[in-house]
Order: structure tokens, then sequence, then C-alpha cells
């Protein structure tokens, strides 16, 4: 697979050997993988084509992330493909099916609101994942936007999008908490502040969508929301990865 083709810088030379990194770079590496899986998965089925092209132009941008990102711990294909279900580390929000796009865009809210400060952390601080972050800033960035616009649109629109809009905001809303557990190799990082950053633009943008505010995120280790860093995954991950790696491990070792 080209660099050309994934949309991000390719992967950073030689691998690291600071503490924790491959448990930070299987973290963050599984997360966009998965979630650009996810969003592949709308191939076809998009409201109208412009989204069926941006859609697939996130999934690209996260997939060359996951790349970049995997090949700090090891071979990526290998990572991506061989592994079971309780080897990933990516959060189960990523993971969760695509319901409606109303559920969709809620979940790249939430998401990529985490993502663009983490990253912007990573980008100015030396170490392995400084050039990695710094490259995926701009993508980030726009599905942020994008998943913002969407929201206001939904949540601002007609009755019915209104009403999917809030049922997915109520639907993802306890499984946020786990995007800020701690993370082996991201100790150095202040959560609060994360927390705080991530909290001020979710909130704003679903206030000025009218759509209702849960309250805080649950709290880390709290019931129900997570598991996914431990291994701990939903039923409908075993599902996904039967299709994601089917064709690798029924033609092991294939060249194409």
């Amino acid at each position: 697979m080209s660099d050309e083709a994934t949309g991000t810088a390719g992967p950073a030379t030689g691998t690291a050997e600071a503490p924790g990194t491959r448990e930070t770079a299987l973290a963050l590496g599984d997360d966009a993988l998965i979630l650009s899986h996810r969003l592949a998965e709308w191939a076809g089925s998009a409201p109208f084509l412009e989204e069926e092209v941006a859609l697939a132009n996130l999934a690209l941008d996260l997939l060359g992330q996951a790349r970049a990102l995997l090949s700090l711990a090891g071979d990526e294909d290998a990572l991506a493909f061989g592994r079971d279900a309780r080897a990933f580390r990516n959060v189960r929000l990523v993971e969760l099916p695509n319901g409606d796009f109303a559920h969709t865009m809620m979940r790249q809210l939430f998401f990529s609101a985490w993502q663009r400060p983490l990253f912007a952390r990573l980008a100015e601080r030396p170490g392995p994942f400084a050039a990695i972050a710094a490259a995926a800033g701009p993508e980030i960035a726009y599905h942020l936007d994008h998943a913002v616009t969407w929201t206001l649109r939904l949540g601002d629109g007609t009755a019915e999008s209104h009403a999917r809009a809030a049922r997915a905001v109520a639907a993802l809303w306890r499984h946020t908490g786990e995007l800020f557990e701690p993370v082996p190799g991201l100790d150095w990082l202040d959560p609060a502040a994360l927390r705080a950053d991530w909290t001020a633009h979710v909130t704003g943008t679903l206030r000025a969508a009218t759509l209702p505010v849960p309250g805080e995120p649950p709290p880390p280790g709290a019931p129900f929301t997570g598991g996914g860093r431990r291994g701990l995954h939903t039923e409908a991950f075993g599902r996904l990865l039967a299709e994601m790696q089917h064709l690798h491990r029924s033609h092991p070792g294939a060249a194409w």
C-alpha cells in the first residue's frame, strides 16, 4: 500500500526505545485503524455522492495514521491482520457499529475532538510520535470541522434529524470516558487539561446545535465505559475483525 494512497506521510524511520512507545503506538494506531474500517463501511451507502467522497477521505487519512503509528510497534500488516480481538488496544467508541448517519457523525465529533488536542501535544513533544502527529494535524482539523458542520446541520435541522442526533449523543456518551483512561507512555499528559479541552469543544458544539448535553463524560474506569485499552471489546468488534482480516487469513503470505 503506497503512502500516496493513504494521504499521510509514511512511517517514521526506525523504532524508538522510549518506555511505553509500543503501548502508545498500539493504542493510538488501533484507534485510527478500526475507525478507518468503520468509515469505509459507508462506501456505497452514504446519503449523497459528495459525502461518499468525504467519508472515504476520512477513512484513508485514518488508515495512513494507523500505518505510521503501528510501524513503531512492529510490522503494520501483521499487527492489523494477524492479531485476535484481545490483542487490540483501541477504545470501544471506534468499534461500535455505524448506526445511522447521525450516529456516525456524533461518534466522529467525540473522537476528533479528543484526537486534535492529543496530537497537538504529541507534535510539540520531542520523541517518536512528534512527526506523525504533526503530519496528521491538518487531517484531524478537517475531520473535526466536518463533524462539527454535520452536528450543527443535523441538530438544528428537521425534527427527525434532531431526534436522531440526540439519540446518538445519548447512546455514545457513556463510551467517551474511556478516551481519558491512562495509556502507557503518555503518563506525561495532563488528563484533566485534555478532558477540559474535549468537554469545552463538544459541549459548545452540542449547544450550538440545540442538542442536549448529557453532562460530564463518565470518569475513566466507570462501569460500561470501556475496557478496549485492556483488550475487552464488544461483540460487534469480533464481526468487524472477521471481515477486515478475512482475505489476509485466507491467503497467508500471499504476494499481490
